[in-house]
């Protein structure tokens, strides 16, 4: 029996290992699950809406309470003098023109930044936000509940709602991390604007419009999910706190402007359930835009040719034989 060290000869005395840091939270759960995951919240949360406000006597009392309909003709346009100009705010979105340039626009980035695939795929995702609101609205029977400020003509989603929601989130699709945090609060402005216009104009009801915001934040996530893979995140953000302070200060800065100056000028022009229908649905909307743009801060959605991402060499941790 050998009394001496029980080390073979030529190797080195293995030292005290460095501790491995423990994973960070969010890196613990794959950025594509998180996103699959607030896609099929947002679905549920549209077919509780769905469900609620087209199919139950309260949820029909409810739109009716806020967007009641005209005493005359029967249709639910507002007695307001912004009727003018939100017909005029629908025409101009929904001019074929307009809307083939705007989506030129998300190819023409995602072309420059060297991300055709991602611009096709917001196309892809505003496309299908027409196709699938318009499907909903045919396939949806609206019963008739004995409501004298309700008609039985379906209207969710709204189509021009989930329209401007996709296009907004195609644009985050094809936009560097730091423009996509300066593009969501004039992008839910704007948002918030083509709701307030169907409502005000009579095409659309609080819940429409809801219904239309769901459906693009549903149809964002899972186009995230699946450009993202599992790959985790990719962290293309290297703003420092004061950057992120100063953005964040600008964001509160316009709320409470709006706040203040916009809230005001609607209350003297509307009546109240179309004053609370308008504020709600834009705040649903900033609320909602806002945590999707969180959720996804620091993600670029650039296709990685393969390997080239996490495949650093490390050192080998193998002895070396010394002969």
């Amino acid at each position: 029996m050998s009394l001496g060290s029980s080390y073979p000869v030529g190797r080195s005395t293995p030292g005290p290992q460095p501790a491995r840091p423990l994973p960070h939270a969010r890196a613990a759960v794959p950025l594509a699950l998180r996103l699959l995951a607030a896609s099929l919240c947002s679905l549920l949360a549209l077919t509780v809406t769905a469900t609620v406000f087209v199919r139950t006597y309260a949820g029909q009392w409810l739109d009716g309470a806020l967007l009641p309909r005209a005493e005359r003709g029967g249709g639910y346009e507002q007695q307001t003098v912004l009727v003018g100009p939100a017909k005029t705010v629908l025409a101009t979105f929904g001019s074929p023109m307009l809307l083939a340039a705007l989506l030129g626009a998300v190819l023409l980035v995602g072309v420059l930044r060297r991300r055709l695939v991602v611009g096709v795929v917001g196309v892809g995702m505003v496309l299908c936000a027409v196709v699938v609101a318009g499907a909903v609205k045919s396939w949806l029977p609206r019963p008739d509940v004995q409501i004298e400020s309700s008609t039985t003509h379906n209207s969710f989603p709204s189509g021009h709602v989930a329209a401007a929601t996709a296009l907004l989130f195609a644009f985050m699709l094809v936009l560097p991390v730091w423009a996509r945090r300066w593009l969501a609060v004039p992008g839910a402005a704007g948002v918030s604007v083509i709701a307030s216009a169907t409502m005000i104009a009579g095409w659309h009801r609080f819940s429409d419009a809801l219904g239309g915001v769901l459906l693009g934040v549903a149809l964002f996530c899972l186009a995230a999910a699946a450009l993202t893979g599992w790959r985790g995140d990719q962290d293309a953000d290297g703003a420092s706190l004061w950057r992120r302070l100063a953005e964040a200060a600008v964001g509160l800065v316009v709320l409470v402007w709006a706040t203040v100056v916009i809230v005001p000028g609607l209350a003297a022009s509307v009546q109240r359930g179309a004053l609370f229908a308008i504020v709600a649905a834009g705040a649903l909307t900033m609320f909602l835009v806002g945590s999707v743009v969180f959720l996804v801060r620091s993600t670029d959605f650039a296709v990685a040719p393969s390997g080239r991402r996490g495949t650093q060499s490390q050192p080998s941790a193998q002895p070396q034989k010394i002969s």
